[in-house]
């Protein structure tokens, strides 16, 4: 009993010292961000509007393609047949790009700053966070993209209208879980990615694919059978719809779903947590 005690104490020390390390470097973790988005933006002539270009282009496509190349029902689509399916699309598309982007970008991290990782000591949990802050800019810019659209499209004659619900405070919940849940796998992808490239050729791959068994552009209850339950496995459906409930439909987000997505978040970011700290001093040689 007092091993396992002294196990515990000595586990929850190495978490706050890690903790109070990355605290210490945060001035480093904010460079590297700063670096990045400069970098992403260098030269262009839009700037930070190509954080919101995208969504706002794939959001064009699934709206034509849905409204007039197929014409599905919107009912059937987004639940409510008074809701503009733009807007319905661009509420799921935009934290959606931002878990995309973050782990494409924090996946190549290690590698990217190979002369930081081999000759100067710090927590090397700097880099795949510091690739998620990025993208999280990115993200408050296309938020502030997603409210413009609500505003404009409640002034409009298409029967919908814009209300402000109370459940909006849950927006920063439904953020963290998500940040959670990206941070745990950048640990494990970014540290995995190093000493395999093919991670990163194969993740960007697969999150083309991951979003369309996710509800990003179509709602849960569109689907049934096996295809249902494979979507409703998947921890981002849940994140997504959070987002929809808290900011379109003005419902509480904390169901099951939502619920057992916060336990996988949690385990996911301790164990990339966990097993990052272990594999941390075999990088140098690998990379």
């Amino acid at each position: 009993m007092e091993a396992v005690t002294s196990t515990h104490t000595e586990s929850s020390q190495t978490l706050l010292v890690r903790l109070l390390a990355l605290y210490r470097y945060r001035e480093l973790m904010w460079m590297l961000a700063w670096r990045d988005i400069r970098v992403r933006y260098k030269h262009s002539l839009l700037g930070a509007a190509w954080a919101v270009m995208p969504p706002i282009a794939m959001m064009l496509i699934f709206t034509f393609v849905f409204s007039q190349v197929i014409q599905v029902d919107k009912q059937k689509l987004t639940g409510d047949a008074a809701l503009p399916y733009s807007l319905f699309a661009f509420s799921g598309l935009v934290p959606w790009m931002f878990f995309a982007n973050g782990l494409t970008n924090a996946i190549g991290s290690l590698v990217a700053n190979r002369p930081l990782v081999t000759k100067i000591y710090f927590p090397r949990e700097v880099f795949p966070l510091s690739a998620i802050i990025g993208a999280f800019v990115d993200f408050l810019v296309a938020s502030v993209v997603s409210i413009a659209l609500a505003v404009l499209l409640h002034f409009l004659p298409n029967g919908w209208h814009f209300h402000l619900n109370w459940t909006v405070v849950f927006l920063p919940v439904v953020v963290t879980v998500q940040v959670m849940f990206m941070v745990g796998l950048a640990l494990l992808l970014s540290m995995a990615n190093l000493f395999y490239r093919d991670v990163g050729f194969l993740f960007r791959s697969i999150i083309q694919l991951w979003m369309f068994v996710t509800c990003v552009v179509y709602q849960l209850e569109a689907t049934a059978g096996w295809k249902r339950v494979v979507i409703q496995l998947n921890p981002m459906t849940p994140i997504i719809r959070a987002y929809r409930d808290c900011l379109v439909f003005g419902r509480s987000p904390f169901d099951i779903a939502f619920m057992n997505t916060v336990a996988v978040s949690a385990m996911v970011l301790l164990v990339g947590w966990w097993w990052f700290r272990r594999r941390e001093f075999d990088f140098a040689e690998n990379i």
